[in-house]
């Protein structure tokens, strides 16, 4: 059996692996080290551009399962591969530690202020609230609606329950769930806006969520509202976020993910002082690597022994 093997996680898989499996070694570009027209196994990258993804598949005739670390998979989802009977799997679940930490990361900066406690730290001075106007608020007794109720909305949920915040989450097929006090479906969030303080995006990027933040979203939003994607950047209509941000519609958002990655240097979003602007980088830890070896090792067995295995896409819904 023959695996191809993205060159990030080489280090960490390779003395794992059974004696008999072969592995073809990867990098970013789609540069093989070794024939894949046998391989029947694909552990790609994570942000893997479509256009490496059609390379690779090309190369790799006889390929019948690909695993990708990201939750996503909308980027994977190219006319060469989905002409193709590939089984897809993702690694959701697996990044809910740190992503949901990083969630909780940012309505923390929020409400405590830490960049302006910084920047007069930076300034040598010692100024109490009333004299900067800095009213520091708390997230206990807050209400943050989720949009996305998967793996790492529940993540986010348990940790924001923790602070004592009322969590209200939407999905696709609502049902009770831990650590949510109410769950709508996916279209019967928007009544839910007037009365969030902070709205989470957890959801995939299909068709029907593109651009699912408009104008008429975030004016229905509270103007004290904060927003935060750590899904899809393509989820947000970016120019109507710019114009929010600036007239106040909202009072601030964080993203880790923009339409167009590496969000450009000539974006306005960069300059806005209620922009929080992370390099989609909320599901990184020391830990992301070996959980997405142990996850993958795991489906690997069940592969060889001919089980089902886990966390299969339905490519026709994307997610």
């Amino acid at each position: 059996m023959k695996l191809i093997v993205s060159i990030e996680f080489a280090d960490e898989l390779k003395p794992r692996l059974p004696e008999e499996i072969e592995v073809v070694l990867v990098d970013r570009e789609g540069e093989l080290n070794g024939d894949a027209s046998n391989a029947e196994i694909y552990l790609s990258a994570g942000l893997l551009k479509p256009a490496v993804l059609d390379k690779v598949l090309n190369t790799a005739p006889a390929l019948r399962w690909q695993h990708t670390p990201s939750a996503g998979v909308n980027h994977l989802l190219t006319p060469t591969a989905l002409a193709r009977d590939i089984i897809l799997t993702n690694g959701a679940g697996v990044h809910a530690i740190p992503i949901s930490e990083f969630v909780l990361a940012l309505m923390l900066d929020h409400v405590k202020h830490l960049k302006t406690l910084h920047q007069l730290q930076e300034q040598h001075q010692w100024d109490y609230r009333w004299k900067r106007n800095i009213f520091l608020q708390e997230l206990s007794d807050a209400t943050v609606l989720i949009i996305g109720a998967g793996g790492i909305g529940q993540a986010i949920a348990a940790r924001a329950s923790s602070f004592g915040m009322h969590v209200w989450g939407s999905r696709k097929h609502p049902q009770p769930s831990p650590h949510f006090e109410k769950i709508v479906g996916a279209a019967e969030w928007h009544p839910l806006l007037p009365e969030a303080d902070f709205v989470v995006l957890a959801t995939p990027l299909t068709p029907e969520t593109k651009e699912m933040i408009n104008a008429d979203v975030l004016r229905a939003m509270r103007s004290s509202a904060y927003l935060i994607n750590i899904a899809r950047g393509a989820l947000v209509d970016e120019a109507a976020l710019l114009t929010a941000l600036t007239e106040g519609w909202i009072a601030g958002a964080g993203l880790d993910t923009f339409a167009t990655e590496p969000l450009p240097p000539e974006s306005p979003l960069w300059s806005l002082p209620n922009l929080f602007v992370a390099p989609h980088i909320s599901w990184s830890s020391a830990h992301s690597r070996r959980r997405t070896v142990n996850f993958f090792l795991e489906n690997l067995n069940r592969y060889r022994s001919r089980q089902p295995l886990q966390n299969i896409v339905d490519r026709a819904a994307g997610y």
